[in-house]
């Protein structure tokens, strides 16, 4: 018990710290601060997947690998953080704007943010120390082949930004290496998802149900992690055309996609699994078809990482969506649309008003004397509910939100379409099953085997740990 108190305790003190400029804004800087502190910081990262896995899990490979690995590094970063917790955006070389975004954004004061960066790695340490008392120094040295694998996994996504410069001329937004709609880019992007789908499937396919389940707990422990590094970067260098926290607010279809999806594998509730699969699966494979009109989009180059991220994050998100289905740990019924339905109508309600009060409420953000201009107000990435990213002309039927007009008429076309979307994308999905049937022959498809009963999972836990 006491493991999961200081595991759970971590992953909030970890969260936290993902609001704050400085947790991610190093990994592009290695020029700046000292690589061993940038290292030792990637590889705690990995703790928050490596912790979790030993922990409620039960996997003792990753509290091998922990308790050798994690102690080393986290005492570097005690010894090499340097001015690290000095990061501030509020510079005098900001802009007016740029400064009342960066006050915003700065809203966990300093000595909170040294006591949440030493909590947390003060729980790192305690748990490797606890592994050591329960488990002993026996560790099995092959299962460290898995260190590599889970140190990639959390790879920060803007450390690439490292071996070039963003503002040279020739990665400028008409050069060949910005990503666009329907360029090469695009295409690379489309293939990854195939191929990345494809590939979790033929591996997952073969491994036992309880092995399926970790791993796409795992897996989506990594989603997460890098779902909230656009937190700091958000706050930090900007992300796509956001630059303050109230982006970080999970109301796009996608951005609350992370965590029903997350949850779905983590709980195993089949209303999770429903609305992962006929809402936000076919949310995430859309955007691969359209990243939004290139004219209101900041992708940058091909290996920046706001596409980086959000490719990264929308494979992830798609696979933990359709992979359950398709392992057969959970069948979809037509009945089961309705609960997805009330959900995705609940979520455009929301983030409609939540939209209208952000930028309402930006119209008179101010710092040191200067309050934003009309051209500087936020319109974060739910905004979506306020501007048609499509040239297409709708009817008009405005309510008012504070200060914004609301058209009502485009949220429900919104919403009709995107319930379209989402029937169309589960057609495509039955169809596929039913001609992968007529070509392979029913007797040659494997029987799937839904919702194993508990009592049938925890026996095949305990006989993996036997073999372990």
């Amino acid at each position: 018990m006491t493991l999961r108190v200081l595991t759970a305790l971590l992953v909030l003190i970890a969260l936290a710290l993902t609001f704050t400029v400085s947790d991610y804004y190093i990994f592009d800087k290695f020029n700046i601060y000292n690589p061993l502190f940038i290292i030792s910081q990637w590889v705690k990262k990995a703790a928050l997947v490596l912790l979790p896995m030993a922990v409620f899990y039960n996997k003792k490979c990753c509290a091998d690998i922990a308790k050798y690995l994690l102690p080393l590094f986290c005492i570097i970063s005690l010894f090499t953080f340097g001015d690290f917790f000095d990061i501030t955006m509020l510079n005098d070389g900001a802009t007016n704007a740029e400064k009342v975004y960066a006050n915003i954004n700065e809203f966990i004061p300093k000595w909170m943010r040294i006591a949440l960066y030493f909590t947390e790695t003060a729980l790192i340490l305690a748990i490797c120390v606890l592994f050591f008392i329960r488990d002993g120094f026996k560790a099995q040295v092959k299962l460290f082949r898995f260190l590599p694998v889970a140190v990639l996994a959390v790879t920060p996504l803007n450390i690439f930004q490292n071996f070039y410069d963003v503002d040279a001329p020739q990665f400028g937004r008409d050069s060949f290496w910005w990503f666009k709609n329907f360029t090469v880019w695009h295409l690379l992007m489309v293939l990854t998802l195939i191929g990345f789908t494809l590939g979790c499937y033929c591996f997952l396919k073969t491994k036992s149900v309880v092995k399926q389940k970790e791993y796409l707990a795992a897996m989506a422990m990594v989603l997460l992690i890098h779902y909230h590094s656009k937190d700091s970067i958000v706050m930090g260098d900007g992300y796509n055309v956001y630059n303050t926290v109230f982006a970080c607010i999970p109301l796009f279809i996608c951005n609350i996609g992370v965590y029903v999806a997350s949850l779905s594998v983590f709980l195993k509730k089949r209303v999770l699994y429903a609305i992962s699969f006929f809402v936000h699966a076919a949310g995430a494979l859309t955007v691969f078809a359209y990243f939004g009109r290139d004219e209101m989009s900041n992708y940058g180059i091909f290996c920046g990482y706001s596409i980086l991220y959000f490719a990264t994050t929308h494979c992830i998100l798609f696979v933990l969506s359709v992979l359950p289905s398709m392992l057969g740990h959970y069948k979809f019924r037509p009945k089961d649309a309705v609960i997805p339905l009330i959900y995705y109508c609940c979520v455009i309600v929301v983030a409609a008003v939540a939209s209208g009060l952000v930028t309402s409420a930006s119209m008179e953000f101010s710092y040191d004397g200067y309050t934003l201009a009309e051209s500087e107000w936020l319109y974060p990435n739910y905004a979506f509910t306020q501007i048609n990213p499509l040239p297409i002309p709708e009817p008009e039927l405005y309510i008012r939100i504070w200060r914004c007009d609301m058209n009502i008429a485009y949220l429900i076309i919104l919403y009709l379409v995107y319930v379209g979307l989402f029937y169309a994308f589960n057609g495509i999905y039955y169809a596929f099953l039913a001609i992968r049937r007529k070509v392979l022959g029913a007797g040659q498809l494997p029987e799937p085997v839904y919702a194993a009963p508990a009592e049938a999972l925890q026996e095949a836990a305990a006989t993996e740990d036997k073999k372990r």
